[in-house]
């Protein structure tokens, strides 16, 4: 066995903004709870069906502008979960710049 038959695979997913495959770890995950609450899931291990988006807030512009997010979960997304989309964006690229 080589080291390439080693080397673990990296989960990838879609952006539901730019549709490009990225790895799960540069994503953010927005979850629907069982309880049909919509959050932010920084541990991407919680209960519930997931989309996936870039940290930028280009990404959430596009997902906005083609009900992508209302398409991932089935459901309309209300502006509420939008601006807390956008405020939590906001704050990891502030921390990331930092």
């Amino acid at each position: 066995m080589g080291d390439v038959d080693m080397a673990k695979k990296i989960p990838l997913r879609m952006c539901v903004g730019c549709q490009e495959m990225k790895p799960k770890k540069e994503l953010v995950r927005i979850v629907r709870t069982p309880e049909e609450k919509f959050e932010i899931d920084p541990t991407g291990k919680k209960s519930g069906r997931g989309a996936y988006i870039c940290p930028t807030g280009e990404c959430l512009q596009k997902a906005i502008k083609g009900k992508r997010l209302e398409k991932a979960f089935k459901q309309p997304i209300s502006q509420e979960i939008y601006d807390a989309l956008q405020r939590n964006l906001e704050l990891r690229h502030d921390t990331k710049s930092l």
